[in-house]
Formats: structure tokens, C-alpha cells, sequence
């Protein structure tokens, strides 16, 4: 047995087959968008040259997407059958084969857009299965290998763990689809709600400067950065989500799905802001979101004037606590239903979160939030909180730089530099631009409906042939201007000054 080929052949697409479920099952229960077998057959469509896209089209009609992804699933067959075989040869052969497909796989996936760390998750998860399920598969021919005499005995020993792999394999495949077509339906009943009153408003024209390189005022749901605790994303029908109010006050409140949406709905754009970013950092973008005022929930239930913050629970147990302050002034701090005109997508809070200008998420922004007590911060404190983070976090004033970039080179001369800055809840009265210490030019900004969203800038300056060091600062409505001292996020935001380094060239 250990000297014909056959037995090596089946381990490796036995230990293939086992990989492809368990990535195929962890993609399920993370309610990741697709396999990483779909992300490959995408990024196969997205390279293909328009002839052979179109050449297939005429050839196989709507079959063409199912024969690629058929085709892949032979391929690699082919590759893991090529891998058992190598396996007489060495235990580091096949492995090679095993990580060029997970790199196949990971450069597929990491490759569509708004591709997020978690969605590696399915190709690490088939890579160690490849591996580990492999080895277990040969340790018995190799040890018939080394003992003839015993080579009944463990030929016994490989059939048994073969069958048991298969079955191992089937039954993971099967409960990972199980598991996740409660979250898929999710998503199916998220595409098909419609809210009444959201509307999807395109941004005003004159938030944005044209200039290319700039990131758009109206951050596109699946750019959107996301930041949150949980592995594996809650999925809630509207119909089982409820929201208990209660702690401080004369009457509680608990509010379903269709309750919350038949209440007046407001809608704002509002930059949100992690208090994990680093200066110059991407850990920010706005957003047109829709939803009821908290302010105006609060206001019926008698709240007690002991009070000073308001303790927010997740589905998945993560909790902040807010200020009451923050919750009940002029500001549009809301329960928000909607993002960007359509239904919150599911890893941004879906069915409902919590929306509060002018505070940094880990004390605001809660998703898929299902509890909201009344208290004070002596009585309460949120996750980030007991790990030494500052109990409140009001937005620093910032600013940004997105073109050119670090280390880009640019021709001597004019020069457009450009970017965003922020500074909620009062505003952004001037951004000024720095080229090797010399004097501070004042740019050009975009119009913005409020003080809560961020603003685009554009500043056109002569630069010599060399190399330069360009800095940005943003001065707020209230005169207060960015420092310039650098320190990082923890425990309350960054502040510093954005700096890049560009050569200038004729």
C-alpha cells in the first residue's frame, strides 16, 4: 500500500476536501459575504480579459459563473491530489502546495472591496486544516512504510481515519450553511426593508473640491471603517429586536422594531470618529444616517435629575456609558434605523444603533443595541472604560492630509495638496498648510450642512525641486487651533499634526 500511489492521491484530496468545509463553514458563522472558492472565481472575472468574459458569456450564458466556479473546484482537486502524491517525497512538499493555495486564496479575498482582517478568517481556518488533516492522513502510511510487517494493520488505520474525516468534513459543511442561513436570512430581510421616512439623499454638491485622491464627503457604506469587539457578527430579524429603556427614571420603556420606525425619523450627516486613530489615520468617515432622537425618547420617561449618563448593552454584551448631557441637547443623537438611505448593513449595528455626534464610538456608538440604562458614571462604566480608557471622549479638532501622499513624488512647482478635517459639534473655520516651516497658507473648503460632518480642503502651493516636509492644522469656529503635541490615542484620542514627506522633481 505505502509503495502505489492511490493511497497518497486520495489523502491529499481528503485533506483538501477537509479544508474547503471548514473555510466554507467558517464563512457561514461569520456571515462573511463569500467563500474564499467565490472570492478566487471574482477576482478570476475582475482580471479575465474582456474577450474571454465576453467569449464565455456567448458561449455558456447564465451557466458561466457556475462552470468557473466548478472549474476551480477541479483545479484544485487536481492540486490537492498533486500534494498527497508529493507527500511520498517529503512532509514539506505538500505544504508548499498547501500555503501557495491559501495565498491564492488570502490575495482573492483581501482583494474585494471593503474587505475587512475577520475575512481572512476562512482561508487561515482551510490552511491549518489542510495541514493538520493531512499529516493525520499519512502518519499511517508512513508508518507502514517503515514497517512492512504492519503494513494490514495500518492500512486498517488510514480507512478508518479517512472515513472518519469524510464524515467530519460533510457534517461540518452541512451545520456551517445551517448556522449561517439564519444570518443570510437576516441579510435577505435587510435588503428587502423599506423605512419610511429614510430617504437617499446624495451628497450636497458643493461638500466636495473634485480634487482626485481626496476621500469623498459621503463615505460609501462598504468603505465605512468598522470597529467593534465581536467575532461573529449578531444577526436579528427586525421582528425579534427590542429595546429596553429603563434605570433612572418613572417609566420604563421597551420598544420594538416596528414601534421605533412609526416614530418620527430625523436624518443627519455625521462624521464618526475612532478613538483608536492615529493621527492621519482612516479610522473616520460620514455618512447620512436616519433614525429617532434620543433625546425625545428620554423626554417622556421622567428622568431623574441625579443622572449623568445613560449605560448602553450590545446583543453581543459590549457596553459604553454615554453622557446624559450628549443624549438630550440640540445634537441629532439617535437610535439610527439607516446608513447612506438604505437599511444599516449587518456589521455596522443592523437592526439598530446608536448615533452621537461629537463622541468617539467606544463611548457612543453602540451596535445592534438592545438596552440603555439610566444611571451615573459612578454606578456604570462601559468596556473600554475598565481597561484604563478616559470615561468620556469628546472629538479632538483634526486634520488630515490625503494627497499627495507620504514619500509620493510630484513635479517641482504648483502643488495641490488636500485632505479632510473634523471638529464636531463646532465646526472647522480654517485649515493652513505648512511646507518646511514656513508660513501657515490658508486653504480652501467645501461647503457642509452642519458642524457635525468632516470638511474637504485644497490648497495650491509652489513647491521647489527637493525634498519637503509638508504639515496641515485646522483651526475650529471657536478659534481654538490643532495642536501641534503628539500623543497617541490612548487614553482619550490623538492629537499631533499631520506630517508627510514628498521630493519635488522638474
Amino acid at each position: 500500500m505505502t509503495t502505489r500511489r492511490p493511497p497518497w492521491v486520495l489523502a491529499g484530496v481528503l485533506a483538501g476536501l477537509a479544508g474547503l468545509a471548514t473555510s466554507y463553514a467558517t464563512a457561514m458563522v461569520l456571515t462573511i459575504r463569500e467563500s474564499p472558492v467565490v472570492a478566487v472565481a471574482e477576482q478570476v472575472i475582475r482580471l479575465a480579459p474582456d474577450a474571454v468574459t465576453e467569449g464565455a458569456i456567448s458561449l455558456l450564458g447564465t451557466l458561466d459563473k457556475p462552470a468557473l466556479v466548478i472549474g476551480i473546484l477541479l483545479l484544485l482537486l487536481a492540486c490537492f491530489a498533486g500534494a498527497g502524491a508529493l507527500a511520498r517525497r517529503g512532509w514539506w512538499q505538500p505544504v508548499l502546495v498547501w500555503v501557495a493555495l491559501g495565498a491564492v486564496g488570502l490575495v482573492a479575498v483581501m482583494g474585494q472591496r471593503g474587505s475587512a482582517p475577520i475575512d481572512a478568517a476562512p482561508v487561515v481556518v482551510g490552511l491549518l486544516t489542510w495541514v493538520t488533516v493531512h499529516s493525520a492522513l499519512t502518519d499511517a502510511l508512513l508508518r507502514a512504510r517503515r514497517r512492512p510487517e504492519l503494513e494490514s494493520r495500518e492500512r486498517r488505520v488510514f480507512l478508518m481515519v479517512a472515513g472518519a474525516i469524510s464524515v467530519a468534513s460533510l457534517g461540518i459543511a452541512v451545520a456551517g450553511r445551517f448556522v449561517g442561513a439564519g444570518r443570510r436570512h437576516v441579510e435577505v430581510s435587510r435588503r428587502l426593508l423599506r423605512i419610511p421616512g429614510v430617504t437617499r439623499r446624495q451628497a450636497p454638491p458643493a461638500t466636495s473640491l473634485g480634487l482626485p485622491g481626496v476621500a469623498p464627503w459621503q463615505t460609501p457604506n462598504e468603505d465605512f471603517y468598522r470597529i467593534d469587539t465581536t467575532i461573529a457578527l449578531p444577526a436579528i430579524e427586525p421582528e425579534d429586536w427590542s429595546l429596553r429603556i429603563h434605570g433612572m427614571v418613572e417609566r420604563e420603556l421597551t420598544l420594538t422594531y416596528s414601534e421605533l420606525v412609526a416614530r418620527t425619523v430625523t436624518e443627519s450627516w455625521i462624521t464618526l470618529n475612532c478613538v483608536s486613530n492615529e493621527v492621519g489615520g482612516d479610522l473616520v468617515g460620514n455618512a447620512r444616517w436616519s433614525g429617532v432622537r434620543i433625546a425625545d425618547l428620554l423626554a417622556d420617561l421622567g428622568v431623574s435629575a441625579d443622572a449623568d449618563c445613560v449605560l448602553q448593552t450590545s446583543h453581543d454584551g459590549w457596553t459604553c456609558a454615554t453622557p446624559l448631557e450628549a443624549l438630550t441637547d440640540e445634537r441629532d443623537a439617535m437610535l439610527a434605523v439607516a446608513m447612506n438611505g438604505r437599511p444599516l448593513p449587518i456589521e455596522h449595528g443592523f437592526p439598530v444603533r446608536t448615533i452621537v455626534p461629537g463622541l468617539y464610538g467606544y463611548v457612543s456608538a453602540t451596535k445592534w443595541v438592545v438596552d440603555l440604562e439610566v444611571s451615573t458614571f459612578a454606578d456604570s462604566v462601559g468596556y473600554w472604560t475598565t481597561r484604563g480608557w478616559s470615561a468620556e471622549g469628546p472629538v479632538k479638532i483634526a486634520s488630515r492630509i490625503d494627497v499627495p501622499r507620504s514619500g509620493d513624488e510630484v513635479p517641482a512647482g504648483e502643488v495641490t495638496f488636500g485632505g479632510v478635517a473634523w471638529h464636531q459639534q463646532t465646526g472647522i473655520a480654517a485649515v493652513e498648510v505648512q511646507v518646511d516651516g514656513g508660513a501657515w497658507g490658508r486653504a480652501e473648503l467645501g461647503q457642509v450642512p452642519s458642524v457635525d460632518t468632516w470638511v474637504q480642503w485644497a490648497l495650491t502651493v509652489d513647491v521647489p525641486e527637493g525634498d519637503h516636509e509638508v504639515r496641515v492644522r485646522a483651526v475650529g469656529k471657536d478659534g481654538a487651533t490643532q495642536t501641534s503635541v503628539l500623543r497617541s490615542p490612548d487614553p482619550d484620542g490623538s492629537t499631533g499634526l499631520h506630517t508627510i514627506e514628498i521630493s519635488a522633481s522638474a
